[in-house]
């Protein structure tokens, strides 16, 4: 089947692919939705701007869509690219929805729409399991925003592994943080994985916080050739 994936570049997005890839779906397109809004409801933010590296790091085309990020008028952008898509001969998109009504059911309210199929491989997913599959499967994810209790500055620029979800279950205990951050407590961003064929080199980068919550925001960024 031909597909999409919407895709930020986070976790999530990223491992929606990987089910994508795995299942021998023809992933024609990323769609890549870039928010103006650092609050916006529908759209991951942090280093949106790196999906592009990164789609010539998978070699798939990248479909990047600009809109100002306005709650429920975003979806209208949205929708916009789902047709452009159908009339590319895309029939599914995948999601990396894990827990959060409010952006499954309104992308799939426009897939109805519009006649794509919606799928989101990680639905209701156990997150435990989830963030050591994530782990093992040998992709390296990297903390690019945080905002919850027990998540501090130092959080910023981490790469997840079997520790630092350790210490997710720890926090999970004493604030009942998240431990997939789908409560909004942390933004990701995969550098490198599986199914990239290259690897992100981060060469600068600045760490903004705000009294309990921060950003990592990368300035400048190259592919590597990874090594067999």
């Amino acid at each position: 089947m031909n597909v999409a994936v919407l895709f930020s570049g986070g976790k999530d997005s990223t491992m929606a692919l990987h089910a994508a890839l795995d299942a021998k779906e023809d992933v024609k397109y990323l769609l890549s939705m870039k928010s103006r809004n650092d609050e916006s409801y529908m759209f991951h933010v942090p280093n949106i701007h790196i999906t592009d590296l990164l789609a010539e790091a998978l070699n798939i085309p990248i479909m990047s869509v600009e809109t100002d990020g306005v709650k429920e008028e975003e979806l209208e952008d949205l929708k916009l690219a789902f047709e452009d898509l159908k009339t590319r001969g895309v029939e599914a998109i995948y999601t990396g929805a894990l827990y959060s009504v409010y952006q499954k059911s309104r992308i799939e309210k426009l897939g109805d729409e519009v006649g794509l199929k919606i799928i989101s491989p990680y639905w209701h997913v156990d997150e435990l399991e989830y963030m050591r599959k994530i782990v093992s499967l040998g992709f390296k994810i990297m903390i690019c925003g945080v905002a919850a209790w027990g998540l501090d500055e130092s959080w910023l620029g981490r790469i997840i592994d079997d520790a630092t979800i350790d210490e997710l279950l720890k926090l999970n205990e004493k604030y009942r943080l998240d431990i997939a951050f789908e409560g909004g407590e942390a933004e990701t961003l995969a550098i490198d994985g599986p199914i990239f064929q290259k690897k992100l080199k981060i060469l600068k980068y600045k760490k903004e916080w705000h009294l309990d919550s921060g950003v990592f925001i990368i300035e400048d960024a190259i592919l590597e050739e990874k090594k067999l």
